[in-house]
């Protein structure tokens, strides 16, 4: 018991009567990364905000070190900064920092170095915010704002925040879901250091290669219960999933050119510029297939979608709907046209997080209802349908989708662009933030959708996931189309030599 740092015992959590941890337990080694998993609402966020002092607990007992005495105590952690002062920090999901203010006023707030004048000794407080992100291997000075930082620069400063704490567990939850490859490989380098400092690293993510490749024991979480802590080295991604999801996973989904109908383009796309230094862009997208965009950071994935979906102009290029030239200026005219977009930023671009499920559902397809009055029974329909599709997690449809996970919130947006009924359906990034049994019923959708006649067009930063999914693939490269590859040819080696470039598209 001599390196545990933490023990949590039969700890419970409900809110508004609905239980979201129920007699849950885990314990906190030094040096060790844990791996926290589950399905989305499983519970794993809201224990390691309870330990962090972000939410109280109901029922339960948490211990934690006392560095003194090597023993452990009983504790009741009544804050976040009462925890940060303990060595417990949180690097959350959505980052917390303030963009109105430099790199580190944010390390420091609260706690920044006051001379004999009372003011803050700002440079004492540029020294001291230099050594941390040093520790985090962040290059810039610590007076530039954070509103012009990159997501895994935001991430690094959020880590160092946390250092600046002398932590001694650190909290990761989905730290990659928005970060570049070499990004992320920052941070994994970041976590071993502190691993190897002593620090314990709670790792709370649903892609199961950095949990094998990063964590030594992981703890699962189902529906608010605990299910098990086992070594990583004992176990398979198969057994982590039966204990997440309490079942064994359906088969991976089939793809490939049997299930394009290659006498139908549904759109052409030709002679696209997407940056003012890249070749023009040209695609077609056929009736009933799923096709995948694949690249690094800076490829020009969204760009393009975006020009597509009429929310930057399109310049010279030229845009055909079953044949027809179509004229999009705006993301209403790419509506009409038959084209929906589900956007990688489902918080900042997808949602209104003040307003209900149901209403997030509908609040786009209300312009397609041909009465100016609106029949409850047929709209209870149309968000009915999609909540049990698509197994979104609620209380009800009226609860506030802000309210919802991450996992869940995204399954709210797809919702409200399959309620539009689009021909042409345009999902970046779908399946961010979601757990391995909600991606896959978020893949069998996609396919139900083309067998009824939809196309689909999937942007993913995830290899496996375009290759499990897509029927063909495109690859870009600084604005280029630099592969094209069908499901019989793919394979990863193929998929990142276009996305270096290597593969020149004919």
């Amino acid at each position: 018991m001599s390196d545990v740092i933490v023990k949590m015992e039969g700890i419970s959590k409900a809110f508004a009567g609905i239980k979201a941890l129920d007699n849950v337990q885990i314990e906190l080694r030094k040096g060790e990364v844990h791996a926290l998993m589950g399905e989305n609402g499983a519970g794993k966020s809201t224990l390691m905000k309870i330990m962090t002092g972000v939410y109280t607990k109901d029922e339960g007992t948490m211990y934690l070190l006392n560095e003194d005495s090597g023993r452990m105590e009983e504790i009741e952690m009544k804050s976040p900064l009462m925890a940060q002062k303990e060595g417990l920090s949180m690097v959350f999901q959505e980052l917390n920092l303030l963009e109105n203010m430099n790199i580190a006023e944010n390390i420091f707030i609260g706690r920044e170095p006051v001379g004999k004048s009372k003011f803050i000794n700002k440079e004492e407080l540029n020294k001291r915010a230099s050594q941390e992100l040093a520790k985090v291997k962040l290059d810039i000075r610590p007076d530039t704002p954070v509103s012009g930082l990159s997501c895994g620069q935001m991430q690094c400063v959020e880590i160092a925040k946390a250092l600046s704490f002398q932590a001694r567990v650190v909290v990761f939850d989905e730290p990659t879901a928005s970060l570049s490859e070499k990004e992320s490989q920052v941070l994994f380098q970041i976590i071993e250091e502190l691993k190897s400092q002593g620090v314990c690293i709670v790792y709370i993510s649903h892609r199961m290669e950095e949990v094998f490749e990063l964590s030594d024991r992981i703890t699962v979480f189902r529906n608010g219960t605990y299910i098990d802590t086992v070594e990583t080295s004992r176990v398979t991604e198969a057994d982590l999933i039966k204990m997440m999801i309490g079942h064994d996973i359906a088969g991976k989904k089939e793809c490939g050119s049997a299930f394009i109908n290659q006498d139908q383009v549904i759109m052409e796309v030709k002679d696209v510029v997407v940056y003012p230094e890249s070749r023009p862009v040209s695609f077609k997208l056929y009736e009933k297939e799923i096709l995948g965009f694949f690249g690094l950071v800076g490829a020009g994935r969204t760009e393009l979608m975006r020009k597509i979906f009429g929310i930057d102009p399109i310049g010279e290029g030229e845009i055909y709907i079953k044949n027809n030239k179509v004229h999009i200026t705006s993301p209403k005219d790419a509506i009409s046209a038959g084209i929906g977009l589900v956007p990688e930023d489902r918080k900042g671009l997808g949602l209104i997080l003040g307003m209900s499920i149901k209403d997030n559902m509908l609040i786009s397809k209300l312009g397609q209802l041909k009465s100016g009055w609106l029949n409850r029974r047929v709209l209870k329909q149309i968000t009915g349908s999609y909540i049990s599709d698509l197994g979104i997690s609620l209380r009800n449809e009226e609860q506030a989708v802000k309210e919802l996970s991450g996992g869940n919130q995204q399954k709210v947006v797809i919702a409200k662009w399959l309620a539009m009924t689009p021909d042409i359906l345009i999902l970046d990034e779908p399946t961010r933030g979601i757990d391995i049994g909600a991606k896959s019923e978020i893949y069998a959708l996609m396919r139900k959708l083309t067998e009824s006649g939809k196309s689909i067009i999937m942007i993913s930063s995830e290899i496996a996931e375009v290759m499990q999914v897509s029927d063909r693939i495109i690859v870009m490269h600084e604005g280029n189309i630099s592969g094209e590859i069908t499901a019989e040819e793919v394979t990863k080696n193929n998929i990142m030599q276009a996305a270096f470039g290597g593969i020149e598209n004919e």
